[in-house]
């Protein structure tokens, strides 16, 4: 096994053994002064209200019922804090890492006083949280960047918030059809100044590239 392969799988298994513990909510967040205290590295979670998000973090951490679905797209308009039982993210108390799930977006009956309010909560957060080392968008396979999407990615560039595209749902696209999509996905953010490189293809159903996701969080954890 080489060197490069012999890391991966270090990092695969403290991811493995990152998400094992039981993970709890700690605290949902409408507006920045009720942010939990700055410490643990931070890692969000941004995409379409029907994109699998809550899905994806509860395949994560093995926890079916951790981040709700909403039935209401964009219901939920608040950022939500889970951290690893044993911690109450508070000053003394802070945990090694810390999930944000941030509110969905693309939500066509939502009034632009909703949306407004989620632009601005999104973007003082991105902007003015300094723990924060990752912005994973997710994009639906069967649908690629959309506009909305395209957005958003336009926030994150101008915060200036390093980003990466996981892809979700991947099961339920063409396996052949899977290396081309990862490609247009790659060409299409790689002149954007944020982007991290690289894209993760995951399905929450079938547990695909959940340990590279995993190791990837690891790996921020010790920058």
């Amino acid at each position: 096994m080489s060197e490069a392969h012999e890391k991966q799988a270090e990092l695969i298994e403290a991811g493995r053994m990152l998400f094992a513990k039981g993970w709890i909510f700690i605290r949902g967040v409408p507006a920045m002064k009720f942010l939990p205290p700055e410490g643990p590295t931070e890692i969000a979670f941004a995409g379409r209200s029907n994109v699998g998000k809550s899905s994806l973090i509860n395949a994560l951490v093995g926890q079916k019922g951790l981040a709700r679905t909403s039935n209401t797209p964009g219901r939920t308009q608040e950022l939500n804090y889970f951290v690893p039982e044993g911690y109450s993210g508070e000053k003394g108390d802070l945990p090694p890492l810390a999930l944000v799930d941030m509110p969905g977006y693309g939500f066509a009956e939502a009034p632009k006083a909703q949306v407004d309010a989620w632009t601005r909560l999104v973007f003082d957060y991105l902007r003015g949280r300094t723990t924060l080392k990752r912005v994973y968008v997710l994009i639906d396979a069967r649908h690629g960047i959309k506009k909305n999407d395209a957005e958003v990615l336009d926030l994150l560039d101008k915060a200036a918030v390093s980003y990466q595209i996981v892809l979700t749902k991947i099961d339920k696209i063409k396996a052949a059809g899977v290396p081309r999509l990862m490609e247009e996905t790659a060409k299409a953010t790689a002149k954007r100044p944020a982007a991290f490189p690289g894209i993760i293809a995951t399905s929450s159903e079938k547990g695909v590239g959940l340990d590279e996701l995993r190791a990837a969080i690891v790996r921020l954890t010790r920058e």
